[in-house]
């Protein structure tokens, strides 16, 4: 018999909280407990004695359901939940707090079974389990992966307590329970979340009225990652993630360099037929970056500033960001120094500047990290700053590394008051780059405002592949900067030019007037980098999609005045690293530089407008609306060439799954 006084004292304790968890689990064992009709065994033998049921628990629990105390399986659960309830403050009170726990106990058990058994009973007691939790407003979180290793580095007690015990993970064990997370786990309401910046293509412009486009450069490629997962996972990418200027700029191309660091870059210029309009032309603008040679490359300061939130607890997103930095670090040089920051609820220093050398030290702290609780993205990246100024290198690269989904919802959440934190913050020299991860949290906009404004680069990373890419055969050109500031400025000649359009660079333009502005920020150019414009022009004399002035072209006859036969002239502004004040390389555009059919132009200047016209084609815009997928594959596959890293056969898998899906559709 269960002793009065017991029972009495149980009636009067509060009732704890219950998770979804500890329901689950509870309801299960009654429903498995009561239709087997089975004694509920005792606790494996091994299990240190604090984490058993106490025999009155269980003396209570097997009277309950063998005496037949309750007739119907749904009062059953009903008297269930109380007991069970009892049995996990129990297990709290008396066990230490953590995850990871075993269950030495029937719930475990009858859990177990009731996954592994699909006879009737059970499933009867399953369906009646999902009826009781219908009206919640989420599904029932899922026990998160188990980490790799059981302890915790030495470099990790600094860490916010969100990152150390995280959402549940534990070391593997026969058996785990999730202990109750601090804060509540990250259970998104909506299962895309993506913030994605609008924008508007580039419209035709009459060179009569504008006959001056200018933009800043741009490294980033975040966006073809991105538009690649979309496709490899059967959708079609939203219009305002392809970024046709990052999807040109993603391959590597073998554009003629400069010979010396003194002119850091070399401007290529082509004039070609445009593939989807036999009256139009291309205009090909290849910049190549010098190549800094391995002996030269400047010591580096980098600051790894990780999201350990709760939305970060997927596989793809900080499971993935550590194999990522793995990688990185191993390709640092010894004096090279790293420290790690992370942010959760507040920000803490997980490693505090350290030698590459001492690469055993810089993976553990990287290892031990754990996701869990809500964003403070601005205390982690003031507190990056502050050890990046600790161990700054004097003409060495000084980097901050932000790795995140994206998801800045504690602290400065407004773009514009990052992007003004940022901008005071690089003018001593420290630059900060941004590597986004997963899905369905991912704050592409801010991603872009920072990485724009921090002097640094934005890339995605969906795979590992990609982590090798950007942070391994990439590494040159992300953290070694050769050129800041750097803007284009193309003036068409409207005696020969009379519309012109820039393809891409949306986000990148900048008033006329800012290209002599040494105080405008632009885009910067790594060791090695390439980049891309690429212009569509429609020549005098053919048919224009603008109707001309009534009064006459703004502009004088040309006769006799030189470069008349220009098609444009091309001006490029860049400062050199650490000066205020812009250099300026200038080039003309003459019919030298024209080719007469698409064929007679470079294997990668073919493939690269086969890249913008799939870009295009993505964004739905009106000037390929007659030149399909096919025409594009045609194209891309006849100017493969070199492809030692398969990324160009990858794009031309991407280019017929985007046709499959859009007939699909």
């Amino acid at each position: 018999m269960v002793d009065d006084k017991e029972l009495g004292r149980l009636g009067r304790m509060p009732a704890p909280g219950a998770s979804p968890e500890s329901k689950v689990r509870a309801l299960h064992a009654a429903m498995q407990a009561f239709d087997a009709n089975e004694e509920i065994s005792g606790a494996p033998q091994g299990m240190d004695s604090r984490q058993r049921l106490t025999d009155r628990a269980r003396k209570l629990w097997r009277d309950v359901m063998q005496k037949k105390l309750i007739a119907v399986p749904a009062l059953a659960g009903l008297v269930a939940l109380p007991i069970a309830g009892y049995t996990a403050l129990y297990l709290l009170q008396e066990s230490p707090f953590g995850a990871g726990r075993q269950v030495p106990d029937a719930v475990g058990e009858a859990a177990d079974q009731v996954a592994s058994q699909p006879h009737a009973k059970t499933e009867a007691s399953e369906n009646r389990v999902r009826e009781a939790f219908a009206d919640a407003e989420a599904p029932v979180p899922q026990a998160a992966p188990a980490p790799t290793s059981a302890e915790v580095p030495a470099a990790r007690t600094n860490a916010p307590l969100q990152a150390q015990i995280g959402r549940g993970g534990a070391a593997p064990m026969q058996r785990t329970i999730l202990a109750p997370p601090v804060p509540e786990p990250y259970v998104p309401a909506n299962p895309n979340r993506d913030r994605i910046g609008n924008f508007d293509s580039n419209p035709v412009r009459s060179v009569a009225e504008q006959p001056v486009s200018t933009f800043s450069v741009d490294v980033d490629t975040a966006s073809y990652a991105y538009v690649r997962r979309s496709l490899r996972e059967g959708m079609l990418p939203q219009a305002d993630t392809v970024r046709v200027e990052e999807m040109v700029n993603y391959f590597p191309y073998d554009w003629k360099g400069p010979q010396s660091a003194e002119t850091p870059f070399n401007a290529d210029v082509t004039v070609m037929p445009a593939p989807w309009n036999g009256e139009h032309k291309l205009m090909h603008v290849a910049i190549k970056g010098y190549d800094v040679q391995p002996a030269e490359k400047p010591k580096s300061n980098l600051v790894f500033l990780i999201d350990v939130s709760g939305s970060m607890n997927e596989p793809d997103k900080l499971p993935l960001l550590q194999s990522a930095f793995r990688l990185l670090v191993n390709r640092l040089e010894a004096d090279d120094t790293v420290s790690i920051v992370t942010y959760a609820g507040e920000a803490g220093t997980v490693l505090e500047p350290t030698k590459a050398s001492e690469k055993a030290k810089i993976l553990a702290a990287m290892d031990g990290l754990l996701a869990g609780g809500s964003t403070a993205g601005e205390a982690g990246i003031r507190e990056a700053y502050r050890l990046a100024k600790q161990s700054f290198v004097q003409g060495g690269v000084n980097r901050i590394m932000l790795a995140t989904d994206g998801d800045f919802n504690v602290g400065q959440t407004d773009d514009g008051d990052l992007k003004r934190l940022i901008e005071e913050e690089r003018k001593a020299g420290i630059f900060l780059s941004v590597l986004g991860f997963g899905r369905g949290n991912l704050n592409d906009s801010m991603m872009q405002t920072i990485a724009q404004n921090g002097n640094g680069t934005a890339a995605y990373i969906d795979t590992l592949a990609e982590a090798e890419k950007v942070l391994v055969q990439e590494s040159a050109s992300t953290l070694f900067p050769i050129a800041s500031d750097v803007k284009i400025q193309v003036e068409f000649n409207p005696q020969k030019v009379s519309e012109y359009r820039l393809i891409g660079y949306e986000t990148r333009a900048l008033a006329r007037e800012d290209f002599n502005n040494d105080r405008v920020d632009a885009g910067d150019i790594g060791s090695g980098h390439s980049v891309t414009a690429i212009y569509e022009i429609t020549p005098k004399g053919a048919a224009q999609r603008i109707d001309p002035l009534r009064y006459g072209e703004a502009s004088t006859d040309n006769g006799g005045i030189s470069g008349a036969e220009e098609y444009a002239f091309v001006k490029i502004r860049y400062k050199l690293p650490g000066e205020d004040v812009s250099k300026l390389i200038t080039r003309p555009v003459t019919a030298a530089d024209e080719v007469m059919s698409p064929e007679a132009a470079s294997v990668d200047q073919r493939f690269s407008v086969a890249v913008a016209a799939f870009a295009q084609k993505l964004r739905q815009e009106g000037e390929l609306a007659g030149f399909g997928y096919d025409r594009i594959l045609q194209m891309a596959s006849e100017a493969r060439g070199a492809d030692p890293f398969g990324y160009r056969s990858e794009f031309l898998a991407l280019v017929r799954l985007a046709q499959a899906l859009s007939d699909r559709n």
